[in-house]
Formats: structure tokens, sequence, C-alpha cells
């Protein structure tokens, strides 16, 4: 088992969540504690600040969901002015390990390990998805965010 320090950084808030992972899962997901970003100057000086409001350590390990592209070693979010540089998020985080991901990537995941009982049916059929095929992710944010599973 990992703790690890989740994040989802958006264009109005940045959310912390302290989980815990075993085999590739998420089992333990801590209560999330939401920042805003016009009021922290950096993705780092927000993460010292849920630091704070921890009182403790923080895990040494961190997975990142971010709401725009991911690719580059200088991320720049789509809708605030935070600047993340992979080269530098161990240094600046004093983390060991850490995986960046886009926020409905990140979605995406969550849905392709969530558990029937984890959903709640809106319209159409009520049945169970299908093993096979592929499921759309759609959500509105301060953007809007896609993502597909493929089964």
């Amino acid at each position: 088992m990992t703790a690890i320090v989740a994040v989802d950084i958006g264009g109005t808030h940045a959310r912390f969540a302290l989980a815990e992972v075993d085999a590739g899962k998420v089992i333990k997901l801590g209560e999330a504690v939401t920042l805003k970003t016009a009021e922290h100057a950096s993705f780092q000086t927000a993460w010292q600040e849920f630091q704070r409001m921890n009182g403790a350590p923080l895990p040494r390990a961190t997975a990142i969901a971010i709401a725009g592209p991911v690719d580059a070693d200088v991320i720049k979010l789509t809708n605030n002015p935070w600047i993340i540089r992979r080269s530098m998020v161990c240094e600046k985080l004093n983390v060991d390990t850490f995986v960046i991901v886009n926020d409905f990537g990140a979605v995406g995941h969550a849905v392709a390990q969530a558990e029937p009982e984890h959903f709640h049916h809106l319209t159409g059929p009520d049945q169970a998805f299908a093993p096979e095929g592929t499921l759309s992710i759609i959500g509105p944010g301060t953007g809007l965010g896609v993502a597909h599973v493929a089964r």
C-alpha cells in the first residue's frame, strides 16, 4: 500500500486529498481540501498551504491531474497562471515520485475501475455498462473536459 497526495488542478480551484493506493487502485481517499487558485501565486505555494492545513508531513508521492495538456516539461495551465515544470516537481514538492495526467484522463481511469454501485442511473435503459465498447465522459467546469474509456 502506498500513501499519496492526490491533486486536481483546475482553472478556479485546486483540490488536495490524501489517498492510499494498492495494486494500482485507490483503496482510500481522504476528505478533499479545496483552495482557490487565484489566492496562491503558484502550485508550490498551494501545496505548502495544504501541508500546513494537514498539520503533518505529506506522503512523498503525488498524483496530479491538470485541466489542460500535460505532455511537455513546462506545463501551462489552461485557465490559471500557474506553471508546473516536471523536471522540478520532486525538488519543489519534496516528493520522491509523481505522475501528472490530464484531469479527464484521471476521470477516465477512475470510471474504468469503478464498481457498478458507484454509478447513478440518469436516463436511458437502466442496465449495466457493456463489457466492450467505449464509454464517453463529458463534464463542464471552468472549461469542458472529455475522456473516453475503451472497454
